[in-house]
């Protein structure tokens, strides 16, 4: 199968499991696979068909989980807990990802997925830059593994989230 393949697979499922403000359009997530800090990770069914993903950032002090998927149809199966649990086994850094805060039962039942993997709410104020021309910033928090962050921790983290994902300046 190619990667062009497997990349459209990806982004249909991306499609239906995360709303415009939380995804980029085709063509910049597509252009995202020639940058070597940004890694996808792939479960297949038995035909080869892509039906779950993990992307993600490496950086030099941590990686950053941007989006992790199944396949609507085949979702509460484990493939996510799985996927996840396999990438924070092999990092030796810490591993930061962006939820929801917490105040409906969806975005609860999220943060709570990612706490019975050993995530850490943090409580500093954070915000998604766009990720599309004409959006507005986007309200989350970050949750990090194997432990919370420092102030000075999350500041830096932000820093480079901002710049290197995100493309903006750092506030």
């Amino acid at each position: 199968m190619s990667n062009f393949t497997t990349f459209d697979e990806i982004f249909a499922i991306m499609e239906v499991s995360f709303p415009p403000s939380e995804i980029r359009t085709y063509e910049d997530q597509r252009a995202l696979l020639a940058l070597p800090q940004y890694r996808l990770l792939t479960e297949q069914d038995a035909d080869g068909r892509t039906i779950a993903f993990l992307a993600a950032w490496e950086f030099a002090a941590f990686r950053f989980v941007e989006h992790i998927a199944v396949d609507p149809q085949i979702r509460g199966g484990g493939l996510g807990r799985k996927l996840m649990t396999r990438y924070i086994g092999q990092s030796p850094k810490p591993v930061l990802l962006e939820v929801e805060p917490p105040v409906g039962e969806l975005e609860q039942r999220r943060v709570g997925f990612y706490e019975r993997l050993g995530f850490h709410l943090n409580s500093y104020d954070y915000v998604q830059p766009p990720l599309r021309k004409g959006q507005a910033d986007l309200p989350l928090q970050i949750m990090t593994y194997p432990g919370p962050l420092t102030a000075e921790d999350f500041r830096s983290f932000r820093a480079v989230l901002y710049t290197e994902v995100y493309k903006v300046i750092p506030r």
